[in-house]
């Protein structure tokens, strides 16, 4: 089905961005079409999504709470534990598209296969279902926790046991009756690691180059990310890292007590690692740590303290790329750095009317900002409000990504980072823009 008419907006992919950005222009009045490759919303909050891009796992239960997660104009059911599991979630997302009626907007089962840009510098798109029109605005809401990023380049020797990147863990059956090493010490690895030890009580290993600060699910009986406030956000960085360590401190002493190693680096220069178990669990002895790998030799691997040990499987917590397989590799390509240059994490300075949604790491959710993000772009698409001029975008690009050099260790996982109420607030400051 080809168009020759140029339509206003295209939403690739209804995720909870997608379904934000659905949403807002629903009641906005602004004519779109959203295109989604599975047979329902949610992303990867959606457990055996048909998309075959979710890295949701059996047991997922989100680690930022419900009181926050939720968009501003739906709070999540009051019933609702204070971090729910996934089927809740997705339930959630269902009733939000229902409660605001707008599911008949959204194509599912559509593949959005190609992007291309006119000579007149509107988007046109090509699905695997035959459909090919044209757009003024493409808002890309794709996710980026789909591509699995393995190390590169690649540990020496060869490992003669299994591997897994965490992306393909579902179940706890996978790793059943296996010595077990996880690379990484994020979330995922953390939450594996946990889950293997609470289900076999077989020791797990956690390979780390640097450690991470581990941060409780609950402080103080709050829920620990409820505790960061706007007033909090407005202190110095000096103060803030005082009264979090001061506050882990009293909660549960330090953590290298429990075994868990401590990064070097100070607090508040990494995304953060949260697990209400795993100090306890290896205070057990249940996980224990190792430096990163040196090399492998058959089913041993070497570390680079020189100990060895032998595994039955790897776990790559090793985080994900940054992908956006519809468009051209000569159109722009970040799979390699994951740092897509974009004003405010969202406006492309080169492509007007290109923009990106969620492609944020906040500490805090993404949905509440990528709401915001959606508003924003609601009143950019409705001349409500207006950009700055390229050359100013790109200053304010590269400020930012100086400002973020400056605070978090470099890596691909901090090339998106944000903090939740700055950032909120200068997207509020974007949509005051005449």
């Amino acid at each position: 089905m080809t168009s020759g008419a140029i339509n206003d907006v295209c939403i690739i992919g209804a995720g909870s961005s997608g379904i934000a950005a659905a949403k807002t222009f629903h009641q906005a009045g602004i004519s779109f079409d959203c295109f989604e490759k599975g047979s329902g919303v949610g992303g990867n909050w959606r457990y055996g999504n048909d998309n075959g891009m979710s890295s949701a796992y059996r047991s997922l239960h989100i680690n930022t709470n419900r009181n926050v997660m939720a968009y501003s104009d739906y709070p999540m059911p009051a019933h609702y534990p204070m971090f729910p599991h996934h089927s809740q979630i997705i339930h959630y997302f269902d009733n939000y598209v229902d409660h605001f009626g707008f599911r008949d907007k959204i194509q599912f089962s559509t593949t959005v296969e190609r992007v291309h840009r006119t000579d007149s510098g509107a988007y046109q798109i090509t699905t695997d279902t035959g459909i090919t029109r044209t757009y003024t605005h493409l808002v890309v809401a794709n996710g980026h926790h789909w591509n699995p990023r393995y190390p590169a380049p690649a540990f020496p020797g060869v490992f003669a046991g299994e591997t897994l990147h965490s992306h393909h863990y579902k179940l706890p059956e996978q790793i059943r009756n296996k010595k077990l090493l996880i690379v990484g010490i994020g979330n995922s690895a953390v939450d594996i690691a946990c889950e293997a030890a609470r289900q076999y009580g077989d020791v797990v290993t956690i390979s780390t180059r640097s450690g991470a600060y581990i941060m409780p699910n609950w402080l103080l009986s709050m829920p620990f990310d409820s505790l960061v406030n706007p007033l909090i956000s407005r202190l110095p960085l000096t103060v803030q890292r005082g009264l979090l360590g001061l506050s882990l401190w009293l909660a549960r002493g330090r953590q290298e007590d429990y075994g868990v190693p401590t990064p070097k680096r100070p607090l508040l220069t990494e995304h953060p690692t949260i697990s209400q178990d795993l100090l306890y669990l290896a205070g057990r002895g249940l996980i224990k740590f190792k430096p990163n790998i040196s090399r492998f030799d058959d089913r041993d691997v070497i570390f680079d303290d020189g100990t060895r040990d032998r595994f039955d499987m790897i776990v790559y917590a090793t985080g994900y790329k940054v992908s956006f397989p519809f468009f051209d590799d000569n159109f722009f390509n970040v799979e390699q750095t994951n740092d897509l240059q974009l004003y405010q994490r969202v406006v492309h300075p080169d492509y007007p009317g290109l923009y990106f949604l969620g492609l944020i790491q906040p500490l805090g959710a993404i949905m509440p900002l990528a709401e915001k993000q959606s508003m924003w772009l609601a009143k950019l698409i409705r001349g409500e409000c207006h950009l700055p001029e390229k050359t100013q975008m790109i200053r304010s690009i590269q400020a930012s990504a100086a400002q973020n050099n400056r605070r978090y260790t470099p890596s691909f996982r901090h090339t998106m980072e944000v903090d939740f109420y700055p950032y909120r607030q200068s997207i509020e400051r974007e949509m005051r823009r005449r």
